[in-house]
């Protein structure tokens, strides 16, 4: 038994590479979540990226966001370091039923994606008239 785990924990790193290797590299752009009673917003930074080269889009129950980014560099140059060596980010969520995906609303500005997401009509907290007899 300790023969056979030992072999698929070396097998996992190397399966798990192999998978990686087929989908696209991306970077993870970090996102900060905020929720109130009304839905969430969601704050995503894209440094680099332009508007023609951002991507949001709903399948099913996810929402992506994918962006490219782009260096503008003078003719002729190029950089002798780079920190980073993807341009491509990409991040997924999956959307509760809580919300609304129809009426997903976006704005992008300075490199900050905010993306708000109402909830749902039956999600919403209501407030119920009391009558008094």
């Amino acid at each position: 038994m300790t023969a056979e785990v030992t072999r698929m924990k070396e097998q996992a790193p190397q399966a798990a590479a192999g998978a990686a290797a087929r989908q696209e590299q991306a970077l993870l752009p970090p996102v900060d979540v905020i929720e109130d009673g009304s839905g969430i917003t969601l704050y995503a930074d894209l440094p680099g990226v332009p508007k023609e080269g951002l991507q949001l889009r709903v399948e099913g129950d996810q929402l992506w966001i994918e962006g490219e980014a782009v260096l503008a560099l003078p003719q002729g140059m190029e950089p002798t370091h780079a920190e980073v060596g993807l341009s491509h980010y990409r991040r997924s969520f999956t959307l509760s039923k809580e919300l609304d995906a129809e009426k997903i609303g976006a704005e992008f500005s300075h490199g900050v994606l905010r993306v708000r997401i109402p909830k749902a009509e039956h999600a919403q907290p209501r407030r119920i008239a009391v009558q008094v007899s």
